[in-house]
């Protein structure tokens, strides 16, 4: 009998973020309470005055070049080059629905394998599955922030006979929330051995602390630097990202654009002309008081979650935390957390989700189950936010982290 699906094909399961955020619905409409800290969406509403440029736009109606709409790309090399300190052209970004394709995409055009650090984002695995690319997983630790040392990078990079290499990296990390403090160790390994670096920097504009560094600052010649609209400007639907590539990269960017034009062809013309604003605009006092809420939130759920019983590092950007729950004994971090939903209705996503060893307790916890535009309707400038403010504008947050350190203690 012939195959229909091809062997890498059936090695793959559904998207681990949107198969629970589809569970948690599901659940929902049951009429079961559920604390959806699953699934990792920004809650908050898009800029007006970006809203207000796509209803402007909504009349673009032409394919726009594949690359991206010139006026949109220089925008966002003007935006980078301001707040990272960066040297990009608009000829070195290439527009895309979504940063999650142009991944995909990349890996498709790559030659080599790919070096993941344990915990990683869900679907960078799957991708290299898809494209045949090897995977090596460098196992982190809380100790390390949950990024890679430069020893360890060297370590695996010597242990590898192929060394054409990408190396992902993702700061503020999805699924643990810290911010990698060791660029330099990693750029010096990374030009040692000529890495092409992919960084991920989705959530590089909500780092709490304003101090966010990228690595293409340290090795600027071979990183490829990738964000887009969906987490800041909470606009995950509206499908926009960008891959910023330095000029060494040049053959791999002529490659991507190839790929871009046989698969999306190019990015829907109303949306890349409303993200003009979005790199224009001013949007300070809106981003201000985003991150206002996600650290005072992320910060009550440290504070409430922390004991001998849970190790957890403190979230320093985006909307993730990453708790260890040491007493617990399942099989492996998965049955932890259908014992955890069936039990407190909390949802969380398994460990083992992101690259780590399934006997580790470890979960990752999204604190946006809220409403973000009553939330930040009610506290923006300079209003102080305390425990009242989230009993009244993120109950869920509030009771769901009771639920989940009582069942905690009763393991």
């Amino acid at each position: 009998m012939n195959k229909i699906i091809k062997d890498q094909i059936n090695l793959l399961k559904p998207s681990a973020t949107l198969a629970i955020n589809e569970e948690s619905n599901r659940l929902k409409k049951e009429g079961k309470k559920v604390y959806k800290f699953g699934f990792g969406q920004s809650p908050f509403p898009v800029p007006e005055s970006i809203v207000l440029a796509l209803r402007n736009n909504a009349n673009k109606n032409t394919y726009l070049p594949m690359q991206g709409l010139e006026e949109l790309r220089l925008a966002i090399a003007k935006n980078l080059n301001k707040s990272n300190n960066n040297d990009f052209k608009a000829d070195d970004i290439v527009i895309g629905p979504g940063t999650k394709e142009l991944m995909f995409l990349t890996q498709i055009a790559f030659g080599g394998e790919i070096l993941l650090p344990a915990p990683s984002w869900v679907s960078y695995q799957p991708q290299a599955i898809i494209a045949k690319n090897k995977v090596h997983w460098i196992q982190t630790s809380s100790a390390s922030d949950w990024f890679p040392t430069g020893e360890q990078l060297e370590k695996k990079i010597k242990s590898i006979s192929n060394k054409n290499l990408i190396f992902l990296i993702n700061s503020p990390n999805n699924p643990s929330g810290t911010v990698c403090k060791n660029l330099q160790e990693i750029a010096d390994v990374a030009r040692k051995y000529k890495l092409i670096i992919l960084s991920d920097e989705i959530y590089s504009q909500l780092t709490f602390d304003d101090q966010y560094k990228s690595i293409s600052n340290f090795y600027p010649e071979r990183t490829i630097v990738s964000t887009g609209l969906s987490k800041w400007c909470g606009a995950g639907g509206w499908r926009l990202g960008f891959f910023a590539i330095s000029n060494q990269l040049k053959e791999l960017k002529d490659s991507l654009k190839i790929l871009c034009s046989e698969s999306f062809t190019s990015v829907s013309a109303p949306i890349q002309h409303a993200a003009i604003e979005a790199y224009r605009g001013n949007h300070l006092s809106y981003l201000n008081d985003v991150k206002k809420i996600l650290s005072f939130t992320g910060n009550y759920v440290y504070e409430n979650l922390k004991s001998n019983l849970i190790n957890i590092t403190k979230s320093e950007g985006g909307f993730y935390l990453f708790p260890e729950f040491s007493n617990a004994k399942f099989s492996s971090s998965s049955e932890m957390c259908k014992d955890i939903l069936n039990k407190t209705g909390v949802a969380l996503l398994p460990g083992s989700d992101f690259g780590l060893s399934s006997n580790k307790m470890l979960a990752r916890l999204s604190y946006t189950d809220f409403d973000g535009s009553n939330f930040l309707k009610n506290t923006s400038g300079s209003k102080k936010l305390d425990k009242d403010s989230l009993i009244k504008y993120a109950p869920n947050i509030v009771d769901g982290v009771m639920k989940l350190k009582k069942w905690s203690d009763l393991l």
